[in-house]
């Protein structure tokens, strides 16, 4: 039996993440412009990013004023109740910027630490993702109710389409196309989507065989993790390790293990 709090903490996120996500999409800017940059110069944060992350942490903190934050854009408070809110107003900020689709809102709950509700919002999919710990990773969209996800039955490596990303920073960015190059002949084919949060989702969904990526923070896959394991896929970082900025990698079980030794075998984690 799913935990009440579990539940009511994903119920308020997914009514946070429906609210930024229609300010995203229906108030984004004709001349949306970047507001400053982060890593590095093309490492970008638009006016929206800041704005969703206020409306998140207002409607949340609003309903729940001892909780703790943790969000890409700031929000930092340690809370008194336990419960801390990991976020990511605007995951894809380049996509939106250029108006490309694939971008989302990331909402984890984290209970003493450990994820216990988590919702990735895609709006210009129309498709909203969501999981609470030991209760099955679920979806909704244009058709009716829900749906549960499972992730696709693992095929031998050389046929698994696998994700990946790509850091800001250009001499990072050199060593995981190097990476990449070593990764391609040995795959069906490689992705670059530009979301972290959906890249998981869409493991979830059986979309993806596998996705990896260096560099990513904590607001990146807090919720796309949870949602991708509650789907019978496999997550974490370096060999017996949690994800983490070093590596996080996700996969069906029999692509992930294999793809989790390649990346370490090719020093996927370091320059």
């Amino acid at each position: 039996m799913t935990d009440a709090l579990h539940r009511d903490l994903l119920e308020l996120a997914q009514e946070a993440a429906r609210r930024a996500g229609e300010l995203l999409r229906d108030g984004r800017p004709a001349d949306l412009a970047v507001a400053r940059t982060k890593s590095s110069p093309i490492d970008v944060v638009t006016e929206m990013d800041i704005a969703a992350e206020k409306l998140i942490t207002d409607l949340i903190s609003g309903r729940r004023p001892d909780d703790g934050f943790l969000g890409e854009e700031g929000a930092a408070a340690p809370g008194t109740s336990g419960v801390r809110w990991v976020i990511d107003p605007l995951d894809g900020t380049v996509n939106y910027l250029y108006g490309l689709p694939t971008w989302a809102v990331s909402i984890a709950a984290q209970q003493d630490g450990e994820t216990v509700a988590g919702v990735v919002a895609a709006p210009m999919r129309g498709e909203t993702y969501h999981a609470v710990l030991g209760g099955g990773a679920w979806a909704t969209g244009a058709w009716e109710g829900e749906r549960a996800l499972a992730c696709r039955p693992a095929p031998p490596l050389e046929q698994a389409l696998v994700s990946t990303g790509f850091n800001y920073v250009t001499e990072v960015r050199a060593h995981q196309a190097e990476v990449a190059a070593r990764l391609i002949p040995l795959l069906r084919d490689i992705r670059r989507g530009g979301s972290a949060a959906i890249d998981l989702c869409d493991v979830a969904c059986g979309r993806l065989d596998g996705y990896y990526e260096r560099g990513l923070n904590a607001w990146d896959f807090a919720a796309g993790d949870l949602i991708a394991r509650e789907a019978g896929a496999l997550v974490g970082g370096r060999a017996g390790e949690r994800p983490s900025r070093e590596l996080t990698v996700a996969g069906s079980p029999g692509v992930f293990e294999p793809l989790q030794g390649l990346l370490e075998d090719f020093g996927a984690w370091h320059d």
